[in-house]
């Protein structure tokens, strides 16, 4: 078993997270299958704020008119991003770190009515910002130099590293320097793992829309490794032990940062303010997704606004 490191470190999130889940038999996701605070529908975002403005942002003139939030998501990410296929509950950390800005621009996440989400493609993140179609985006987005020439971030909110998820038998990959021209790596569309896979590896590259395509064509034997940011790896290695597990060491570090719309500072600086003052709220959000695997949480410092 790897050490324990802080979660800040690269990779920490994948043992905590395989901890917190492979002790489990529930859903992914769901209270019984990682919360160590119980319901997952547990106000940790603290007191829905009231009066609040942000002058000079055009998002949150949007949200304003339209009296809501219409928030970017992914819903096929155990203990992240999940939406329970029985209970239709949205769960994990990045759903919560949503809820969290949600409730701070004065709108209640548990009121439907008044929070929308909308699960987009990593391939259509940018497109859905600069459309308006979303507010704002949280799921696993790693912050990137590229990104940013066509959308703003918030954050840094988590740090992680991309890693390899393989067949429990296969004992031939054992890290990114592994890879070969035989090999075949699956990700998805847009997504920075796959481009890394392309850029720094010999290996054949197949894409899907969702991550969950890939593991079911990995079970199938039709591809010979998944590859993504580690901690949403672990999570389906610990749906099924018995045929994944993860290859290696990471090979990266993943900035998860909210996606916004390009050139919006006001809102930008307003939830990195929320994320540099709310340490304590953060912590809740960690404890009650991952704290179950005993792993310290630590929160990165936001970056400077561009």
């Amino acid at each position: 078993m790897r050490k324990s490191r802080l979660l800040a470190g690269v990779g920490v999130i994948a043992a905590g997270l395989l901890a917190l889940t492979a002790c489990n038999s529930g859903t992914p996701g769901s209270p019984d299958a990682g919360s160590g605070e119980g319901s997952s529908d547990a106000p940790v975002w603290g007191e829905v704020a009231s009066n609040v403005t942000i002058d000079g942002s055009p998002t949150f003139e949007k949200i304003s008119s339209a009296g809501k939030v219409v928030i970017g998501v992914k819903e096929d990410q155990p203990g992240l991003g999940y939406l329970d296929p029985v209970t239709g509950e949205r769960k994990g950390f990045d759903v919560d770190i949503a809820r969290w800005i949600a409730a701070s621009l004065g709108y209640d996440p548990a009121d439907e009515s008044k929070v929308e989400y909308k699960a987009i493609a990593s391939a259509n993140r940018e497109q859905a910002l600069i459309n308006g179609d979303i507010d704002y985006y949280v799921g696993t987005y790693s912050i990137t130099d590229k990104r940013k020439e066509q959308i703003s971030f918030a954050g840094p909110y988590f740090l992680t590293g991309q890693g390899l998820l393989v067949a429990a038998d296969n004992d031939t990959i054992t890290g990114k320097d592994s890879l070969t021209a035989d090999t075949t790596v699956c990700s998805v569309t847009g997504s920075t793992p796959i481009q890394r896979i392309r850029e720094e590896t010999p290996a054949k590259v197949v894409e899907f829309d969702t991550y969950s395509q890939c593991v079911e064509k990995l079970k199938n034997g039709e591809v010979d490794a998944v590859t993504t940011d580690e901690a949403i790896l672990l999570g389906y290695a610990a749906q099924d032990p018995d045929n994944l597990k993860i290859a290696g060491e990471p090979f990266s570090e993943e900035r998860y940062g909210v996606g916004l719309a390009k050139g919006d500072t006001a809102f930008q600086e307003f939830v990195n303010t929320l994320f540099t003052d709310g340490g304590s709220t953060w912590q809740a959000i960690f404890e009650k997704n991952l704290g179950a695997s005993g792993v310290e949480g630590k929160q990165p410092a936001v970056d400077a606004a561009d």
